[in-house]
């Protein structure tokens, strides 16, 4: 048995992409994998609520025009086609994360999480749903086989927050400073939304390599996305 974990946000754009390209590694696969998908946020200081449209936040927040942004946003917008992913940024909204995190933790408690974290992402960069609000987290919680009234219940009691916060603990210290970061068995380190071959190479190799940490990892205070991951 392979096991991954997956450090991802929900509302980062190369850890939907890396999720494809690993399931499209992993369709190729013949020996048995699992997969937990690992908490974190690459903006815990957003406001909860914030109403504006994403690209109306990054344009105030560095200083460009809404023009500019979508330019920013073109090239990994192209990129997720070609993985069969429709990005909808400018349906996309500000989001604190931290309510969703702990609805996974609910969902991997009763053996949905893989669902659930396709449906979150799908509803953020497809839909322009707010997966920070209760109700619409609840809703898709359902959607997903899960029980709507006991995920309305621990999104109001704040259950699973210190989950949350184990999985950031963890990351940090294996010196993750970038998502998506993908481990194998605990022991094979990969960073970014790389080629499925690397993905591929780690399946075969899970067994033989040590943890290493991202090269190339960008300050962990900047929340900034690069090629193919967002810094942490």
């Amino acid at each position: 048995m392979i096991e991954i974990e997956v450090w991802s946000d929900i509302v980062c754009p190369w850890c939907y992409i890396g999720k494809r390209r690993l399931e499209r590694a992993l369709a190729g696969f013949e020996g048995d994998v699992s997969i937990q998908w690992r908490s974190f946020q690459l903006d815990p200081s957003t406001p909860v609520g914030d109403p504006r449209p994403l690209i109306e936040s990054i344009a105030v927040r560095k200083g460009l025009s809404p023009a500019q942004v979508r330019g920013m946003f073109a090239h990994v917008t192209g990129v997720a086609a070609e993985e069969g992913l429709a990005f909808d940024f400018d349906r996309a909204r500000t989001t604190n994360t931290l309510d969703a995190h702990r609805l996974l933790h609910l969902a991997k408690a009763h053996g949905r999480q893989a669902e659930l974290k396709e449906r979150l992402m799908q509803a953020y960069f497809t839909e322009g749903a707010d997966v920070s609000d209760h109700a619409t987290l609840a809703a898709l919680a359902g959607a997903t086989g899960l029980d709507e009234v006991a995920a309305k219940q621990a999104l109001a009691d704040g259950s699973y927050a210190a989950d949350v916060e184990a999985d950031i603990a963890q990351a940090r210290a294996y010196g993750i400073s970038g998502v998506p970061f993908f481990v194998f068995n605990q022991r094979i380190g990969v960073s970014g939304a790389q080629p499925v071959e690397v993905f591929e190479q780690a399946l075969r190799q899970s067994s033989l390599t040590v943890l290493r940490a991202p090269a190339g990892s960008a300050d962990a205070s900047s929340g900034e996305c690069t090629d193919d991951s967002c810094a942490i």
